[in-house]
């Protein structure tokens, strides 16, 4: 498999005309050792089939972005794995990226002169950009043509980014007990947890709080925490957190044993029925972080899309 960026970033700008995003086409491809694996915009498929591409899926869009499309549907780990991305990536996406494990980023310097970006400027430079620092990720520009490499950012030699809330993994966990003991141990606290399996099928459990984007600390980040840059948020949401955690170690969530305790984001029930997922148990309908995650809810289970359980 080849390791080449050039080559990674030609082949996603070879199925970027596919996208079926009126506007917005964007591919990427994720390469590491041993896979590449290509993806656009799209709408998952059942989305697209029971509510349509013209109606939002509450506050949010109902298309799986193709930086996160990538990540989902890996197959190797995505730890330590590149990136190549047809146009400059959106805040949510950067914090799904440093979640996965992700340490190098090609942006096609195409991407830099379109109107997208003309409009979405602050969002990257100002969010995007800074989770990559935090996380440590190094982000060039890349001009195909000229076999060249224009850095963006490069982390300090030997920077390690501060991670204090990681994912928690469990072997041998059963789902029942894994749900009951981190209900009482999180009380309050928004939080998932999963059942996945490796390559050899050996179970394991998986858990996972809200908390900043990785390299971020509430003792030290809490002013640019709490003051993000329009729509976007700098919290990575704990479903979203296990979406890209299990694929960062090789691992695949277990249809019908993925557990919140309370309403997912809009994005992140977008970003999990993307993932193929139809079933979901959720311990407290009632609870969520916005009116937009109880309409995006109430919406797939109409349109059984997905189907939940308490």
């Amino acid at each position: 498999m080849p390791s080449d960026p050039f080559e990674h970033m030609q082949a996603a700008v070879d199925i970027v005309g596919t996208s079926p995003h009126p506007t917005n086409k964007i591919a990427a491809t994720l390469f590491g050792p041993g896979f590449s694996v290509s993806r656009t915009n799209d709408w998952p498929e059942i989305i697209r089939e029971k509510i349509g591409i013209e109606v939002r899926i509450g506050n949010s869009s109902g298309t799986l972005h193709a930086e996160t499309a990538c990540i989902l549907a890996a197959h190797r780990p995505t730890e330590g794995a590149s990136l190549c991305i047809t146009d400059p990536f959106c805040p949510n996406c950067a914090k799904n990226i440093a979640e996965a494990g992700i340490k190098t980023i090609y942006i096609d310097h195409k991407g830099f002169q379109k109107d997208f970006i003309a409009r979405r400027a602050d969002h990257f430079t100002n969010m995007s950009m800074r989770i990559c620092e935090k996380a440590g990720i190094t982000v060039y520009e890349i001009r195909r043509k000229e076999k060249r490499l224009v850095s963006i950012y490069e982390p300090p030699t030997g920077y390690v980014p501060y991670d204090e809330d990681s994912v928690k993994i469990f072997s041998g966990a059963s789902f029942d007990t894994l749900c009951r003991k981190t209900e009482k141990e999180q009380k309050n606290r928004r939080f998932a947890c999963a059942l996945a399996t490796d390559e050899n099928g050996a179970f394991f459990g998986l858990m996972a709080r809200a908390h900043p984007a990785i390299g971020y600390a509430f003792a030290t980040d809490r002013e640019e925490i709490g003051h993000p840059d329009g729509k976007y948020s700098f919290m990575l949401e704990p479903l979203n957190r296990l979406l890209m955690a299990a694929p960062r170690r090789g691992l695949r969530l277990v249809e019908g044993m993925v557990y919140v305790n309370g309403v997912p984001t809009a994005r992140e029930l977008v970003n999990f029925v993307g993932a193929g997922f139809r079933s979901l148990a959720i311990g407290a309908p009632e609870k969520a972080r916005d009116e937009g995650a109880r309409a995006a809810l109430g919406l797939l289970e109409e349109k059984g899309v997905l189907a939940t359980s308490s």
